[in-house]
């Protein structure tokens, strides 16, 4: 569990290493965004002059009559191309204006990714200290089975040297049970001074 934790702990860094990597490109974006933005407005002013001029060579075109006829054609088309520059100019900066648009968005999410990886990262912190806490405990544990261990052989050889010993004992006793049984017989056998006496003593002790 702790190789575990540890590895997604690489993982999330590793994450938010791309985020904070996507956050910084979604910037530059926007710079580069930014010096478009100015480029199409002087694209924008320099169709709008082109076109005014062009509109003044409209004027003294149609002013010198017929000797102005060629130049009227040239004067609408610079007025055609500074038209068609600015609709261009008009199309390039709604395309720019989405980009930034989708650029903001992934810089917004890019920061929420941030954000929960920094989270993800506390709690897998959390984790690990519960993960050790634990570790902990259970070589504690392990130890008091241990010594739980060695009491219980300890207790399991003693008890094996008490049976020993009392089957010895049991031996020994069964041993003079059996000598006392003799010595009596054998004594019975015997005629001596006393024998009655001792014999009524005897009944009357079992007695």
């Amino acid at each position: 569990m702790g190789n575990y934790a540890n590895e997604l702990t690489q993982s999330a860094k590793e994450g938010e290493k791309l985020a904070q990597e996507t956050t910084v490109s979604m910037d530059e974006i926007n710079e580069q965004v930014n010096s478009i933005n100015e480029a199409i407005t002087v694209i924008d002013q320099i169709a709008f002059q082109t076109n005014i001029l062009s509109l003044n060579a409209a004027v003294e075109a149609a002013t010198a009559g017929e000797a102005g006829k060629g130049f009227a054609v040239v004067a609408q088309e610079v007025r055609n191309l500074a038209a068609r520059s600015a609709e261009a100019a008009k199309e390039i900066k709604e395309l720019v204006e989405t980009a930034t648009t989708k650029a903001n968005s992934g810089k917004s999410i890019a920061d929420k990714m941030i954000k929960g990886y920094n989270g993800l990262n506390d709690n897998i912190s959390k984790t690990i200290e519960i993960i050790s806490d634990v570790e902990m405990a259970s070589k504690e544990q392990q130890t008091g089975i241990e010594q739980i261990n060695d009491a219980v052989t300890q207790l399991d050889q003693q008890t094996q040297q008490n049976a020993l010993i009392a089957t010895q004992t049991y031996e020994e006793a069964t041993k003079t049970d059996e000598m006392a049984k003799l010595i009596v017989s054998s004594a019975d056998e015997k005629e001596f001074e006393g024998k009655n006496s001792v014999e009524i003593k005897t009944v009357k002790k079992i007695k």
